[in-house]
């Protein structure tokens, strides 16, 4: 632990032993970077900060039965006030990296570069420094679903104008980071942002308009990335010589059997599902994908619209989103077996993109995990990699986010062992696949504010304590076995520690 902190060490044993069938030691392949994650709203705190403005989050968590738990995101990890304690964990690992996001209204307030945030900027440049003066490599995403609410007013995602009003906010970052910062996300996970934002009431901002606000949000996201990456490539790639690309959610799907019809619906759920943002990116051709243009412009037409509700690319535009991306920004967690037999109307909203897709979803009789969406099917992370191999043009894949939530608990056995059966997977695909995976990061660092659970679903290799005011954190079980991991470059799967609970 660095010292300065003023903050105590509390020493206590734990013995973890793990067991994996079929597995003994493995090294990791030569170049792979290991890394943590988080993003802003979830972490930062300090939502009236200086000059920041609300974003789209800090209104909608504070809307009455949002948040399950009824919690927000106003004082979460305080990062803002303590981020040299962030990084002295992040150093603590041994980790290559430390993937956070910027928020948006933290650095432009009007949302527009019209005006630049003193201390909102100056906020990530020093946490920018201090990684680096602690060799550790900052990966930033640029937009971690916090959109400044004066944004959303004039539609947001929804409004096509933000492609350039995101070219511009990039311009800023770029300009201000881009000397240090060598790899760049774009915008985190489009499909969850458009679909539970725009296309359900879940997420921020809670529009709702099903069938139709998630694929307008789809078309211009794509289109943001790509103006983003372009300016890059253009105006700062001769000097800076980064990376530059989005981050997809990249869960699999599976036929529930090996019925044709079931193959087909877990092809097409992955064309709705990934493919609706890779391929316009990623593909010679461009475009949405053609099972996703054939059906939903179907439903369409079934339901009394005059023309698809899926929002055309044209020429120019497909031509101009094209190669945008350095690599394959890879998010994975689980994976969903489908079929259109056990589908019937009315399952779903109509028109929305599940009714679009016609399959219905389940997780067979895998025992689902505290949070579904991260229960344990390791097997599908190395077919969801061999996906993107074969549909993507065989990118180089940064693993961005994998990780595994819980109810709390400092002895995680079970986040161990999902996070290594996991990486046995990932292995298999870089050794066995040739998929050409450089970087792998454990999502999360400390525990946060998971978006619509609040705060009562864990996900970080470190505790976080919320009742206490400076929000200590206290390494898991996890977190000294990715230490080691770290430090070996090597996974063990009979690797038993003897551990000492630090403080941060």
């Amino acid at each position: 632990m660095r010292k300065g902190f003023g903050l105590p060490i509390v020493f206590c044993l734990f013995h973890l032993v793990i067991s994996q069938k079929n597995c003994t030691t493995i090294r990791l392949p030569k170049g792979l970077k290991l890394g943590v994650g988080s993003a802003a709203f979830q972490i930062e705190g300090a939502w009236d900060a200086a000059d920041k403005t609300p974003s789209i989050w800090d209104n909608f968590s504070r809307s009455s039965g949002v948040i399950k738990d009824g919690s927000n995101a106003q004082d979460s990890c305080k990062s803002y006030e303590y981020y040299k304690r962030d990084v002295a964990m992040v150093k603590y690992l041994g980790v290559d990296f430390y993937r956070f996001s910027i928020s948006w209204p933290r650095v432009l307030p009007t949302g527009f570069p019209n005006k630049i945030s003193k201390e909102g900027s100056e906020y990530y440049s020093n946490l920018i420094d201090e990684l680096l003066a602690n060799g550790i490599e900052p990966v930033v995403t640029m937009f971690h679903w916090d959109l400044p609410q004066r944004l959303q007013n004039l539609g947001g995602w929804a409004n096509p104008l933000i492609a350039d009003w995101f070219e511009d906010y990039a311009d800023v970052l770029f300009d201000l980071y881009g000397d240090r910062v060598k790899t760049w996300i774009t915008i985190n996970e489009p499909r969850q942002m458009g679909l539970f934002g725009y296309g359900s009431n879940r997420f921020a901002p809670g529009i709702n308009a099903h069938g139709i606000g998630e694929y307008l949000a789809a078309k211009n996201i794509v289109m943001a990335n790509a103006k983003a990456w372009r300016l890059y490539d253009r105006k700062y790639r001769p000097k800076q010589n980064g990376t530059c690309s989005i981050t997809i959610a990249t869960d699999h799907r599976e036929g529930i059997t090996d019925s044709p019809d079931d193959i087909q619906a877990a092809l097409d759920a992955m064309d709705f599902e990934v493919g609706l943002y890779s391929h316009p990116i990623f593909t010679k051709k461009g475009g949405f994908p053609d099972s996703v243009v054939r059906l939903v412009a179907e439903k369409s037409k079934e339901q009394g619209y005059l023309e698809s509700r899926l929002p055309e690319f044209t020429e120019e535009e497909i031509e101009f989103v094209k190669g945008t991306s350095d690599f394959f920004g890879f998010n994975h967690y689980s994976t969903k077996f489908v079929s259109r037999k056990s589908y019937k109307p009315g399952m779903y909203p109509i028109p929305s993109h599940d009714d679009d897709l016609g399959a219905f979803g389940t997780l067979l009789d895998y025992t689902p995990a505290v949070v579904p969406h991260c229960t344990s099917i390791p097997w599908g992370a190395r077919k969801a990699l061999k996906w993107v191999k074969e549909n993507c043009g065989n990118p180089d894949i940064m693993i961005i986010e994998n990780g595994f939530g819980t109810h709390g608990g400092l002895q995680d056995n079970d986040r161990v062992t999902y996070l290594q059966s996991y990486l046995l997977e990932i292995l298999d695909a870089v050794e066995k696949d040739q998929c050409n995976v450089v970087a792998y990061t454990v999502w999360s660092l400390m525990d946060n504010f998971e978006w619509d659970s609040g705060l009562r679903v864990k996900f970080g290799i470190f505790e976080t304590n919320y009742d206490d005011e400076k929000k200590t954190r206290t390494p898991r079980a996890s977190a000294f076995w990715y230490k080691n991991l770290a430090a070996t470059k090597s996974l063990d799967c009979d690797f038993k520690p003897t551990f000492k609970n630090i403080q941060f």
